[in-house]
This record gives C-alpha cells, sequence and structure tokens, in this order.
C-alpha cells in the first residue's frame, strides 16, 4: 500500500525496523548501565549524597529556592519586557519606510549576531561605570539587559515571520475597508499570526529560562545553577546530585511553560474554528474615512450604509 507521502514498507523493511530498534534499546540500555555504574563505583549513588534534598529542608530553603526565585525574577523581567519589544522591531522591519525599516534592521542584526553572554558582561560594566546601582543588584540588571537586547531581536524576526505567513488578501481586504498600516498590523495581522508564531516564541521563552545560567557562571547572579557550588561545599562534596536535582527543577520549568504554550494554542485555534473575527459596529465607523461613517442602526443591510450612500439616496 503505497501513500500520498511515502511508500509503505514492505515485510524486509519492516524486518528491519524492528532490528534497528532492537539494537538502539540493547545500546540505550547498556549506555545507561555504564554510567549507573561508574557513579556507583565513585559513591554518587550513596544515600548521603542525596539526603540533603529530603530529609534537611536547609538545601532548599537556603539555596535552591532563593537560587529558582532569581531565576524567575531574570526571565520574568526579560520575558515581559523583550515580547513587546520585539513586537515593535519586527513591526518596524515590516514598515512601509526605508528609514524605519533601515533602523530596525540594523538594532536586529546588531544585537541577534552578538552572543548573548558578551552583552551580559558588556551591561555590567556599563552599569558599574556609569550608574549608582549597587553591586548586589548590579548581576540581575546586567542579566535582564543582556536576555533582553538578545532575544527582542530574535522574536522581532519570528513576528516578521509570521507576519509575513499570511496570505496578501488579508492585507488587501483591511486596505479595502479603509484602515491606515498600524491598525492592519493592529487589529488584522497581528492577532492571526499569534497561532503560527506561538510555538517559535515559546521555545525563545524556554532559551530565556536556561540563559539566565549564564549571569551566574560569569557575572556571580546568585540564580538556580550558581547555588550548586556553596551548597556543594555545605554538604560534601555530593556535586552530581546538586545538578541532577537543578536540572530537574529546569526540565520542570520548560515542560510547563510549554505545556501551557501547548494548552493555549489549542484554544486559540479551537476559537477559530468555532467563532468567526466580529469587527463591531464602532469599531468599524472609528476606522472608516471622515465622510463614510457606517450606521448599522438601518435593518436589512449587512454593515450598515455610509454616510455618502445615505446623500446620495
Amino acid at each position: 500500500m503505497t501513500s500520498v507521502l511515502y511508500d509503505a514498507p514492505g515485510p524486509r523493511a519492516r524486518r528491519r525496523n524492528v532490528l534497528y530498534t532492537v539494537l538502539f534499546l540493547v545500546a540505550l540500555a547498556a549506555l545507561i548501565w555504564w554510567v549507573w555504574q561508574a557513579l556507583a563505583d565513585k559513591g554518587q549513588l550513596e544515600g548521603a549524597k542525596w539526603d540533603p534534598f529530603v530529609t534537611d529542608g536547609r538545601a532548599w530553603s537556603t539555596f535552591l529556592l532563593p537560587g529558582l526565585e532569581n531565576t524567575l525574577i531574570a526571565a520574568s523581567l526579560s520575558m515581559v519586557i523583550a515580547l513587546p519589544l520585539g513586537a515593535l522591531l519586527g513591526m518596524a522591519r515590516l514598515s512601509d519606510h526605508w528609514w524605519v525599516r533601515g533602523v530596525g534592521g540594523t538594532v536586529v542584526e546588531f544585537f541577534r549576531a552578538i552572543p548573548v553572554l558578551i552583552l551580559m558582561l558588556f551591561a555590567n560594566a556599563a552599569y558599574a561605570e556609569f550608574t549608582d546601582i549597587s553591586p548586589d543588584t548590579r548581576p540581575l540588571y546586567a542579566v535582564v539587559t543582556g536576555l533582553v537586547l538578545y532575544n527582542a531581536s530574535v522574536l522581532a524576526e519570528v513576528v516578521r515571520a509570521g507576519v509575513l505567513s499570511l496570505p496578501h488578501g488579508q492585507t488587501d481586504a483591511a486596505k479595502a475597508i479603509g484602515m491606515r498600516k498600524g491598525q492592519t498590523m493592529t487589529y488584522v495581522l497581528l492577532p492571526q499570526s499569534v497561532t503560527a508564531m506561538l510555538p517559535a516564541l515559546v521555545s525563545q521563552l524556554v532559551v530565556i529560562v536556561k540563559d539566565t545560567a549564564l549571569g551566574g557562571a560569569l557575572l556571580g547572579f546568585s540564580e538556580l545553577l550558581a547555588s550548586v557550588r556553596p551548597m556543594s561545599a555545605n554538604y560534601g562534596a555530593n556535586t552530581i546530585a546538586s545538578f541532577t536535582v537543578v536540572a530537574v527543577i529546569f526540565v520542570i520549568l520548560n515542560f510547563l511553560l510549554t505545556s501551557f504554550a501547548g494548552w493555549l494554542e489549542g484554544r486559540l485555534r479551537r476559537g477559530k474554528k468555532s467563532t468567526g473575527a466580529v469587527v463591531g459596529a464602532d469599531t468599524v465607523a472609528e476606522l472608516s474615512t471622515p465622510g463614510e461613517h457606517v450606521h448599522p442602526d438601518e435593518p436589512g443591510e449587512p454593515g450598515g450604509r455610509t454616510a455618502r450612500d445615505k446623500k446620495e439616496s
């Protein structure tokens, strides 16, 4: 049996696929066993290494939870600032004015080409040189600044690609009812492109959460990953256990974020299937050009008649 996309595998191909699957599972089991034995030989699986995370609440209250709080603060601030800034830069790159496109494109390409760690280091040095920000809070400002500059540039490209993926008929229809370019972008294009952009947006938000660890590596920002070093020193060289717990927390954070995004995307798609976009009479009257306001209070005329139609009649 054949399909439009591929040829269905025959008996030999199915046997070969089963063989490859079995070999892969055997190799994976062997790798897991080897890692497990290596950790056991080094004493990393002893109960004493993991007890601080189960029986001693100080490991959480002193190290993990404060680090998690700082990670969430830095990531949340970066998301809140980078999302609207990226949308503005993306719309600037789609502008009809060449100088707006030029400025937006220069900003996006410049900050997108610089590694986010260099942006953090530069921001930290700039804050130390030109501001009176306390050294205790300066790493947070530097981390958020670097994350915002880099991720806003990436999100600008996501927004631009999402808007350009829409059919040109959407823009033509908006022009036909008298919408200006800014109104078309705000009320027509951006709302429709959100569903298409959502997977890329979520992946970039996950990157923001993970990149907060760069501030702890070189700037002394006390985020979640940075809590491993003092925690290991206080609880007897349980480095592997500490890294494992931190990695699990990061996995849970990103899983919750992607799960919420998946739920939101499904809700948006179901909403588009069940209801159509309805433009209210007040909105149409506001968006119409002067002298052609819509009067929807007359029955039997979908969308109402314009003032010019009334005058001619």
